[in-house]
């Protein structure tokens, strides 16, 4: 059943923006976004590798996001940074997510599915059905993306996502709204349109936000000022 999302009058940003804590910075990327060169409150916690938190103790790494690039255990038995993980990443082949399904984390974990024989919205349904986060990484093409989010409208978990640039950012919030709304999803990925993203109400902004919970960019100050040039504030 399709989620009624009424446009409204174009809102001053606010606790339930659509962007709010919107974009994370990749772990690979090597590039922090400087609070004075983002739209305030568009940038949420940064995906920090699990391997670089062991051995610095003494360190405070704040809210983050866990990518699992080791074995979770170790970070259960080692010294380590403190920090509250929002949520854990993990990157795993097709022919191991049921061992992904099988781990036990304190925060939610999202899986992003590599190749393989399952298709994406088949591991997605497969990664809701477990009550984990499915993974959506850039590079599909519009069908599989429009058939993962078709998944996702009619799950209980969201998703998160990772982008090139504020373009790819734009196509998966236009796609998700699309998705919730019961519009055509494949057109709403292909023609984004950053002014109906930026007249959605509170209340369908915070709707979006329950399925569309984060998306890893390389340069968040970057992408932040361009979904600004484009209307969304």
């Amino acid at each position: 059943m399709a989620i009624p999302l009424s446009l409204g009058v174009p809102r001053s940003r606010g606790p339930q923006s659509l962007l709010e804590g919107l974009l994370s910075t990749a772990p690979t990327a090597g590039v922090s976004a400087d609070p004075a060169d983002t739209v305030a409150g568009t940038v949420g916690p940064r995906v920090v590798l699990a391997s670089t938190l062991i051995g610095s103790h003494s360190t405070d790494a704040g809210r983050i996001i866990v990518g699992l690039d080791i074995d979770p255990a170790e970070l259960r038995t080692r010294e380590q940074a403190s920090y509250e993980a929002v949520r854990f990443h993990l990157d795993c082949p097709a022919a191991q997510l049921g061992d992904a399904l099988a781990l036990r984390l304190p925060s939610p974990l999202a899986v992003f599915v590599g190749d393989g024989d399952l298709g994406l919205a088949e591991s997605a349904q497969q990664l809701a059905d477990a009550g984990r986060i499915p993974g959506l990484g850039s590079g599909f093409s519009i069908g599989e993306v429009a058939d993962f989010l078709a998944v996702l409208a009619h799950a209980d978990v969201g998703y998160v996502a990772r982008a090139r640039d504020a373009a790819e950012v734009l196509a998966l919030l236009s796609g998700t709204v699309a998705s919730l709304r019961g519009d055509n999803v494949r057109s709403a990925l292909a023609d984004p349109t950053a002014e109906k993203l930026a007249a959605l109400g509170p209340e369908a902004a915070e709707a979006v936000r329950e399925v569309l919970l984060g998306i890893e960019v390389s340069d968040p100050a970057r992408v932040s000022r361009e979904l600004a040039a484009a209307g969304l504030r």
